[in-house]
């Protein structure tokens, strides 16, 4: 099995799925984990050093940190019923507690290194901006939760709906090298749901020199790893993908560089 594919398990005692470290990823930033927690359970968590998004992927939960506080938060059913979703930012070294008020909640947490001055904050759909990317089977659709025009340290995090039979992350593009302004290095994971759950999708990630090259079949609540390299993404037909991107590296900004071969499409014609 691949190592840049990650599947989820049954939940453990304390409702979590899977998690990733950058010590079991075998990089440097970007962590994620998720959890299931029914109504009722909850998760208590400091990050030392590393600032945390906590994204409510489906269900309603309060949230506490210290004198702040956020009551019954969230607003969506599933990952697929057209609404963006909530969030909330912890700064480093910040302990909270975060408790399940409907059934069946999900939540992921994204986490890469901190530092500054920067204080919980709720990030509600109304804050997280949305865009069309591509035309034709390229298109899908965007919401940036934590864009680096927002406040943090890291973290750069997005979510995507591609429709059945579309490709996303394409024509395919890497930022994998510290070339500012031409390019960033940020690490890069992909949370794959489907629509309906039995589907599946395909990711490639792969580099110039074909050192990586990795065709990887993706199904429900599947993580694909992106250290570096190319990394695109197809939908197959009749399954839409929903996916979570969290990315991290030495400067909060995202550049990206498109393969070559395929930059065509994308560049002015004559």
């Amino acid at each position: 099995m691949s190592d840049l594919l990650i599947h989820p398990k049954a939940p453990d005692v304390n409702g979590r799925v899977l998690e990733i470290t950058p010590q079991s990823a075998g990089w440097k930033y970007v962590g994620f984990a998720v959890y299931k927690l029914g109504r009722g359970a909850s998760i208590t968590r400091r990050e030392e050093g590393r600032e945390t998004c906590i994204v409510i992927l489906s269900g309603k939960a309060n949230f506490k940190s210290g004198a702040t506080s956020y009551d019954n938060i969230g607003e969506r059913e599933n990952l697929f019923d057209g609404k963006s979703p909530y969030a909330v930012y912890v700064p480093q070294n910040t302990e909270y507690t975060l408790e399940a008020t409907s059934e069946n909640m999900e939540i992921a947490l994204c986490t890469a290194p901190g530092g500054g001055e920067h204080r919980v904050r709720l990030i509600g759909p109304d804050a997280i901006s949305m865009e069309q990317r591509g035309e034709g089977t390229n298109t899908r659709f965007v919401r940036n939760i934590l864009p680096e025009t927002e406040a943090a340290h890291s973290l750069l995090i997005a979510e995507v709906i591609t429709p059945g039979g579309n490709w996303s992350s394409y024509p395919p593009h890497k930022h994998d090298s510290d070339n500012i302004p031409q390019e960033s290095c940020l690490e890069e994971t992909y949370y794959h749901r489907l629509n309906p759950s039995q589907g599946f999708a395909f990711q490639r990630v792969y580099t110039d020199s074909r050192d990586i090259d990795e065709t990887l079949s993706v199904e429900d609540g599947d993580v694909v790893l992106v250290p570096r390299g190319y990394h695109p993404v197809g939908a197959s037909h009749g399954y839409d993908l929903y996916y979570l991107n969290v990315m991290a590296g030495p400067n909060r900004v995202w550049i990206f560089k498109n393969d070559p071969a395929h930059e065509w499409m994308v560049s002015p014609r004559e």
